[in-house]
């Protein structure tokens, strides 16, 4: 997430109430999760097994909770509660505005697109030429469609990340700033769900076509031309590469990437990254070659049971 105005190290230490460390005056551009970071970001990191990662990441303002050495070129915001005031930042420069209208009046609605009844449009959507919104599909605020797009009722698009910190006391949310990104000619079946992305944005590519019921976790990017089935359970930050097909109640695992034109059959479950141009079944998902000859190891084995058994 990029804020509208360049911000100062001082600027962002004084809304967190925090010390810091690096020139008052440099720059801060924006915040995001350590995968999207670019320089100018904040990242934040609360643990001392990620201290490293954050401190050697793209972002130059780092959110810690500890005094430690700063890399040159970099700056520290030092906080008690990273995670806490990562959220402060998040509400700052992105709150939560209420509706006021069934479609906002700062939604931009391109030509000759059609919005049914009882769909709800939020606040500084953009919706393009040509697409059409079927009844009860809800668009939450900041959300972008391109040109030819087709939402089927009930789907909703920029719902918050699951995300949570396990606190000895609750669960504490970390609040989603992020938004849902469809590119030209998309098609979304009815009762599907796309989480907005925590600090950037969940994609969907050109001309990828999506089934009922499917569910896409933020900060995935979907890449162009896909074909995903009914059912299809996709978590967080997975990468899906163009041209690939995913077969009905398939599961995704956080964080991994299925490369370009790879097959993922029917109730797969894929626990790591595949490479492109396969074609994977199984849980835990693997190459159809190799899965189809341990199953037809398995089979062999209560007849090598009786075997011993009666030696």
């Amino acid at each position: 997430m990029k804020f509208l105005k360049a911000q100062t190290l001082q600027d962002i230490a004084t809304i967190l109430a925090c010390d810091f460390v690096g020139d008052a005056n440099f720059p801060v551009l924006g915040m995001n999760e350590i995968h999207v970071v670019t320089p100018g970001d904040i990242v934040f990191v609360d643990h001392p097994k990620y201290y490293d990662k954050a401190l050697a990441s793209a972002a130059t303002i780092v959110l810690i909770n500890k005094k430690v050495d700063c890399p040159e070129g970099k700056a520290l915001l030092i906080s008690e509660e990273p995670f806490s005031d990562f959220n402060k930042l998040t509400n700052h420069f992105n709150p939560f505005k209420r509706a006021t209208s069934v479609v906002a009046d700062s939604a931009v609605i391109g030509k000759n697109t059609v919005i049914q009844p009882n769909a709800f449009v939020g606040n500084n959507v953009t919706i393009g030429d040509d697409c059409l919104i079927h009844s009860n599909v809800v668009i939450y605020d900041n959300t972008v469609i391109g040109n030819g797009c087709t939402i089927h009722s009930g789907t909703i698009l920029g719902a918050d990340a699951f995300y949570y910190k396990n606190r000895p006391e609750k669960f504490d949310k970390l609040i989603s700033g992020g938004n849902v990104v469809l590119e030209d000619n998309v098609d979304l079946g009815a009762l599907c769900t796309i989480d907005k992305g925590v600090t950037a944005s969940t994609i969907i590519g050109e001309g990828t076509k999506i089934d009922n019921q499917v569910h896409v976790g933020h900060d995935t990017v979907i890449g162009k031309r896909c074909l995903i089935a009914s059912q299809v359970g996709i978590a967080g930050c997975v990468v899906i590469e163009d041209f690939v097909t995913i077969w009905g109640q398939a599961g995704i695992t956080s964080g991994v990437t299925i490369g370009e034109k790879a097959i993922i059959s029917a109730q797969s479950g894929v626990s790591k990254s595949l490479p492109g141009y396969k074609s994977y079944f199984g849980s835990p998902a693997d190459e159809f070659r190799k899965k189809y000859k341990e199953l037809a190891s398995i089979r062999l084995i209560p007849g090598i049971i009786d075997k011993l058994e009666n030696l």
